[in-house]
This record gives structure tokens, sequence and C-alpha cells, in this order.
């Protein structure tokens, strides 16, 4: 049983999320547009809000979880309170959900960003915090290896 879905990886996937920031010409209208991705990502629920999976180097607090699937791919989910670090995180699990770990570490997780043309908008605190995800997931990847 999952523990916490969501529709990124299985309805939403690196595609749509490339034709839904493509007309997107200026920051301010991916911005919006990273705050939509951030309203589908369902809340956590409480119990799911542990302290160890709360992420130090994070600007707002963030929570990142996951669990093994049967077969052997892996499922993250997590949150946010803040709603452009929640999008951020609604593209990273986007790119990863349902990936075996081999695959994932060997995943560019930053180049989607750049190809979405975010990462090089990004405060200083929200590139960290970007970083900071990334190097958890691919930790998370490489405890199964």
């Amino acid at each position: 049983m999952m523990l916490a879905p969501h529709p990124f990886g299985t309805d939403i996937g690196t595609a749509q999320l490339l034709s839904l920031f493509s007309d997107k010409k200026q920051w301010e209208d991916r911005y919006r547009q990273l705050i939509q991705l951030s309203k589908q990502l369902p809340p956590l629920p409480e119990a799911l809000k542990q302290q160890q999976l709360e992420l130090k180097g994070c600007e707002n607090r963030v929570w990142l979880g996951h669990q093994r699937n049967e077969d052997g791919t892996l499922h993250f989910y997590g949150d946010s309170e803040g709603r452009i670090v929640k999008g951020i995180l609604a593209i990273l699990l986007a790119q990863i959900e349902g990936q075996t770990p081999q695959q994932i570490v060997k995943l560019d997780l930053m180049q989607l960003f750049d190809r979405l043309g975010i990462h090089q908008q990004l405060s200083a605190s929200r590139s960290q915090g970007l970083d900071s995800l990334v190097n958890a997931i691919e930790k998370i990847a490489l405890l199964y290896i």
C-alpha cells in the first residue's frame, strides 16, 4: 500500500511538464505554473511529517519520504510549507516516481529544471533547497544499490 499517493510520475511526467512550461516565456508565468503544480501535490498527512523526514538546508520546511515497491522501484512522497518549493518537489517527483534506484542515480535531475527555464531563475536559497532535495533523493537511491 502506498503511504502517500500523488499524480506525479504517473499522470504527470516529464513530457507533460515540458508541454506545460513550453509556452511560458516569462519568469512570472513559470512561477505561476510552479504554484499550480504545488496545488496538485496532495498535502502529506501530519503523521508522515516526521522529524526524520524533514530536510535540512531548505528555506521552508520540507519533508521527503520514500518506500520501496515490491517490484524494486521507489515511491517518493513529500511536502513543503512553501508553494514554490512544493512545485519544485512536484517536478522532482515526476522524474523519479516508479524508477529503480539504478535509474534514479543515472538521472541528471537538474537538467529538467534547466530545460523548463526554472533553475536559473531561482533565488540562492531556493537553489540551495533544490540541491538539498536532489542530494537526498540520490542518497536514498544509493541505499538500495
